[in-house]
């Protein structure tokens, strides 16, 4: 029996929730689109549709079949070059071009990589997410929640905001309060002073490779 360890997208925090990765065999319903839907919480709900089905395929697919299933739905969900120029905090001003490129790549494929890790199967586990809205600082915020058979919900709140037209997730509160962006910045400093943008990569690529390496 595995134990699920829990990480949200790319917070480095690891929440304990002891279920069974026992994979369902259960015929699996159609994937979901991966385009971004209209609405913030179509958006949301689209994500965890995704979620929910490389999960219960979690051992049919492994690691890397469920990071393939879920590229394009963290495309269409998240705004990754907003929340990686948010995470690096001021020193994204003076970065170049492709300084700035070489760090959301890295971002996004480790928030990939994140989600195929460690939702590593399925326990009876379930997403929902409040229709009701609110707008905060010129966007949208989205409160969803993970119930876990035998233990306490898990509360995530998204706040998200419109990019070309479609709405797109920014920033992620775990138990609605601990900001994965601020998190982030502050995890991402002291190597952006020390080594600059070349040595975030570094410590990015190496921390993915880790994940995808330490799961099946």
């Amino acid at each position: 029996m595995r134990r699920f360890a829990f990480i949200v997208s790319m917070l480095a925090l690891t929440l304990s929730v002891g279920i069974d990765a026992q994979a369902q065999r259960k015929p699996s319903a159609p994937p979901p689109t991966a385009a971004a839907p209209a609405s913030p919480t179509a958006t949301i709900q689209a994500f965890y549709d995704a979620l929910l089905d490389s999960m219960k395929r979690a051992k049919e697919l492994g690691v890397m079949g469920r990071y393939k299933r879920l590229e394009p739905v963290i495309d269409a969900t998240f705004d990754i070059p907003t929340m990686t120029q948010l995470m690096v905090g001021p020193a994204w001003s003076t970065m170049s071009a492709s300084d700035k490129d070489m760090l959301t790549s890295r971002v996004r494929r480790m928030t990939i990589a994140g989600y195929a890790q460690n939702f590593d199967g399925y326990s009876g586990e379930s997403f929902s997410v409040d229709p009701t809205v609110q707008e905060r600082d010129g966007g949208q915020i989205v409160s969803s929640k993970l119930a876990i058979p035998g233990k306490e919900d898990v509360a995530f709140l998204y706040r998200l905001r419109n990019a070309g037209g479609t709405w797109k997730a920014v920033d992620i509160y775990l138990d609605g309060s601990i900001s994965q962006v601020a998190f982030r910045r502050s995890d991402f400093a002291s190597t952006l002073r020390s080594g600059g943008a070349a040595a975030l990569a570094k410590k990015l690529d190496e921390l993915t490779d880790k994940m995808l390496s330490a799961s099946q």
